[in-house]
């Protein structure tokens, strides 16, 4: 799993995650590594988008099974039966709601953007 700056703390004008209440906001995670590069190939940027996801929410104490909601954003519609899969592997038991939505664009040229909102609270 990569290990992503304190998310605590603003990178610039951005910031992994945002607590609001009893959720937890994490912005959009791209298939770029540590080293800043970005992973070739829809599955290999998915995996490390997630794998970014992921370290946001363990270092709030969260995980997967947190996640109420997720947005991915793809630039090409073929792509998506392929995502749908690879999504399938990390949310295989009670998914959380999910949208996508097909965009023009995304940071960096990558493939494939996933945005979270866990939950905090105590229940569910």
């Amino acid at each position: 799993m990569s290990v992503l700056p304190d998310v605590s703390k603003p990178v610039g004008p951005y910031r992994p995650a945002v607590r609001a209440g009893e959720f937890l906001f994490c912005s959009g995670q791209i298939g770029v590594d540590v080293s800043g590069v970005l992973k070739e190939g829809l599955a290999a940027q998915f995996k490390q988008a997630m794998a970014n996801l992921e370290s946001i929410l363990t270092s709030n104490g969260l995980t997967l099974e947190s996640v109420v909601k997720t947005t991915v954003f793809l630039i090409e519609p073929d792509h998506f039966e392929e995502m749908n899969s690879l999504y399938q592997t990390y949310f295989s038991v009670d998914p959380p709601s999910r949208s996508c939505v097909m965009v023009k664009g995304l940071p960096k040229g990558a493939l494939v953007e996933i945005e979270a909102i866990g939950y905090l609270g105590n229940g569910q």
